[in-house]
């Protein structure tokens, strides 16, 4: 008794357990959940529902029913999932948008190409579409195997008899454990013919197949590019092509407007129309005004309207590649052949559909054989019971009943059980001439019939010949022309980025510390002279009004340049600080910015010189600058290990350079005595000094420099003061010696009588030069001017000119000069 009660336990590895139940699991949702079978090309869910509906009677020659009587149906026989994922299985079949061919008719709210959710399936209507009857024709026939359904109280078809190839027509997507599949829709004329030239010519290569198939043909049209990606797919089932709107470019009298009237397969209207409109306000392209969605019942239209000078070509290009207006599709042909996931190529699917055919008409020319031959067999017996007709009727008033009628007729006449049955329930209307008459025509048509069928089964020509015909039938009703246009070449799309940026004029801002910005000019001029935000710590080294397209260059303390185009540059108000440059490349927080430029080409004859602390100058063409890659900063000058770069100034042919140091001794010479060298060059000495503060350049012949101390006293000497000296020679002493207040020289700067510099703390102030104490070389320096306390100059942002390439000889100390900078190099 005991033994009795014991519960059997099954001790088993964990692994092998998950591993059993996760493969029951794989196995169930791989064959009856997510993959569509080869041969009908549907899941389960939708054989089950159409199935359903074909047993209710919902067919398209009826009237509508609610559909949720038709998920319920399909709930209770023969699905037992929730009703949302039914429901959503038989919209999606009636959606002609995300279907190529629909399979439901229904009646009311079914979804939108936004993605709106269909209706309640209490308010919504559905029936079988007319071309759903040719997948389910002849399921009555044993045409196809059944099995009992979940509960074994309903027997349901493993495949429907499909009498066209609807697994490329109607394509499918879905999920599986370990696979997925993504087939999408063909042209239904187009797949038929392919299906009847395989038919006739077996062996037929894939080239010859798709001289009748193109390629994908979507219910939302589009183009699709990449013939090479379609012959992959049909060769692996893997290949890769792009789908792309159909637009057109229309000239109005105020502007331009780009209308899309096809989007690529399944690509949600509304999210692409907020998709233009949120680059349209956030500017990503000039030129866009507005974006409209102007669908209605007549067919889809997206109005983009453009500027009039605008360049319609770029602006579509930039939509194409940053936006659903173009997409990638993905062919991934997984079914289930065998009762096994399989990837099939187009033959194969063809192949798949072809012997599936040949199956289902084998089996319903036997069913319509045994139907005939028990009909013939029926017929025989009736037209035998004529010719004894009064014997019979006899026999059956003598009878007791309807058992004892049938078995005298058998014993006295040797007819068969089925035969007698059919005697005694005869009608005695039946026994007129002209009714014998037609039992002995039927009997002689049904025999005519049984020979056809018996040719079809005998002779392989005759079946294929019968599956044409019924593939023609399915054509000529159903037949629609392409909708999806096929080019070869996907088309790459370039896009210059600096077309697409608005022709404007900004202001732009570069601190010590390293911080821009990009400022409108209207921020920029309601500021009123107000200072620009800065960190705290950080100075300004300048602003300037520039065009969107140029580029601000800069120069680092650790002898390092790097370079932006001003509309990368981080757009913000005057009085923000702005964004640090190492958001853009690659620069160490700590080195300072020594001087900037601004650039429209790096084309140009013009120079940078450096300077550095120690006393060393080098000299750089400004089109040795520019690089492939701009995404860090590069070396400019090579620099001993103490020292750094104190300056830098834009200079061209012919041009005098005055070279400052700290102690007040300056040194003037041409450019020319300087020879352009390469990035890891440390230049050549300046002037013989401990310590360099300050360069400027007279590329203009200026009359003018204007010395500038670190305890903010100033003065102002003409140039002709400054005689050239060699190089590399101690230089001129330009200021007395105060040892009680001794002068250490911050700036140098070079201009005329109605030049400016800018001096900033609180606001910002310009200083012109005429305004600034003209003295002597002996002179000491001047403090009358009025600033703010902590006032400090700007050294400003240069703007490199465009000058053209000269054929000036050296001067005669060049080679001089460049053995020097060999030797120190």
């Amino acid at each position: 008794m005991a033994d009795e009660q014991k519960t059997h336990v099954l001790i088993s590895p964990l692994e092998e357990i998950m591993g059993d139940r996760f493969g029951r699991y794989s196995k169930y949702i791989i064959q009856d959940r997510a993959l569509p079978d080869a041969r009908d090309g549907l899941k389960p869910v939708q054989r089950r529902i159409l199935y359903t509906m074909q047993i209710d009677g919902n067919t398209h020659d009826k009237p509508y029913r609610k559909s949720v009587k038709s998920v319920g149906l399909v709930i209770g026989n023969f699905h037992p999932h929730g009703d949302s994922s039914v429901y959503d299985a038989m919209v999606r079949m009636s959606q002609n948008w995300k279907t190529r061919e629909p399979l439901i008719d229904m009646h009311g709210n079914n979804g939108s190409m936004d993605d709106d959710p269909p209706a309640a399936m209490r308010y919504t209507e559905a029936r079988l579409a007319p071309l759903a009857q040719y997948l389910l024709q002849d399921i009555d026939k044993n045409t196809v195997e059944f099995t009992p359904n979940f509960d074994d109280t309903n027997m349901e078809p493993t495949v429907l008899p499909a009498r066209y190839p609807n697994l490329l027509v109607n394509g499918i997507s879905g999920i599986a454990a370990g696979y997925a599949t993504n087939i999408p829709p063909h042209n239904l004329g187009e797949v038929i013919d392919a299906a009847i030239y395989r038919l006739q010519v077996p062996d037929c290569e894939l080239d010859e197949l798709m001289e009748y198939i193109q390629g994908p043909d979507f219910p939302t049209g589009g183009i699709v590019q990449g013939i090479e990606g379609i012959k992959d797919a049909f060769t692996t089932g893997r290949g890769k092509i792009v789908v792309r709107a159909k637009v057109e470019i229309n000239q109005t009298k105020t502007g331009q407007q780009i209308i899309v009237k096809e989007l690529p397969y399944e690509v949600i209207k509304c999210n692409l129309v907020r998709k233009i409109d949120d680059i349209r306000l956030n500017k990503k392209i000039d030129g866009i005004i507005d974006v409209r969605d102007e669908s209605d019942r007549n067919g889809l239209r997206v109005a983009i309207d453009l500027k009039k000078e605008a360049n319609a070509e770029l602006i579509l290009n930039y939509l194409y590649k940053n936006t659903d207006l173009q997409v990638s599709y993905n062919y991934n042909v997984v079914a289930i052949v065998n009762k096994r996931p399989m990837q099939l190529g187009l033959t194969q699917m063809l192949d798949a559909f072809i012997n599936h055919r040949i199956d289902v008409i084998t089996r319903r020319c036997k069913f319509e054989l045994d139907r005939m031959e028990k009909r013939c067999h029926i017929l025989e017996g009736l037209i035998k019971a004529v010719s004894v007709l009064d014997e019979i009727i006899a026999l059956i008033r003598s009878s007791k009943d309807k058992a004892d009628s049938k078995k005298r007729i058998i014993e006295r006449f040797e007819f068969t059980e089925e035969q007698a049955e059919a005697i005694v329930t005869l009608r005695l209307y039946r026994l007129s001439s002209t009714d014998v008459n037609e039992l002995r025509d039927e009997f002689s048509h049904l025999v005519n019939e049984m020979e056809i069928l018996n040719d079809m089964l005998a002779y392989p020509k005759l079946m294929r010949k019968e599956i044409v015909r019924e593939l023609k039938e399915v054509k000529k009703a159903f037949g629609s022309p392409r909708l999806t246009k096929i080019e070869n070449e996907i088309q790459e799309i370039v896009i210059d980025k600096q077309q697409m940026i608005p022709n404007e004029r900004v202001m732009v801002t570069i601190s010590r510390d390293g911080y821009v910005k990009r400022v409108s000019l209207r921020s920029y001029s309601a500021s009123e002279h107000l200072s620009t935000g800065l960190k705290d710590g950080d100075e300004l080294i300048g602003y300037k009004e520039v065009n969107m397209l140029d580029t601000l260059l800069y120069i680092t303390s650790s002898g390092a340049y790097g370079y932006t185009p001003v509309y990368e540059i981080e757009e913000a108000k005057w009085k923000d600080i702005g964004s640090h440059l190492n958001t853009m490349v690659s620069i160490s927080s700590e080195e300072k910015v020594i001087a900037s430029f601004v650039l429209s080409s790096f084309d140009t004859n013009a120079s940078i010189i450096t300077l550095s602390l120690q006393g060393m100058i080098k000299r750089t063409m400004v089109k040795d600058l520019m690089v492939s890659r701009n995404n860090k900063t590069m070396n400019l000058m090579g620099l001993k290990a103490e020292d750094r770069v104190v300056a830098a100034c834009v200079v061209y042919d012919n041009a005098d350079l005055i070279v400052c140091s700290a102690n007040g001794f300056v040194s003037r010479y041409n450019v020319n005595n300087i020879t352009p060298t390469g990035a890891r060059s440390k230049g050549i000495i300046a002037m013989k000094a401990e310590a360099m503060a300050s360069l400027c350049a007279l590329n203009n012949n200026e009359n003018y420099v204007v010395i500038y101390c670190e305890n903010q006293s100033i003065k102002r000497l003409k140039t002709s003061d400054l005689p050239l000296t060699g190089r590399p020679v101690r230089g001129e002493s330009i200021c007395k010696k105060v040892k009680s207040n001794p002068s250490v020289i911050k700036m140098i700067a070079s201009g005329d009588l109605n030049d400016a510099i800018d001096f900033m703390k609180e606001k910002i102030e310009p200083v012109l030069f005429k305004d600034i104490a003209l003295m002597s070389k002996d002179a000491t320096f001047s403090s009358a001017l009025h600033l703010e306390a902590d006032s400090y100059p700007l050294k400003g942002i240069q703007t490199v000119e465009i000058r053209e390439f000269s054929e000036t000889e050296p001067l005669e100390d060049n080679l001089e000069v460049e053995q020097e900078a060999f030797d120190l190099n």
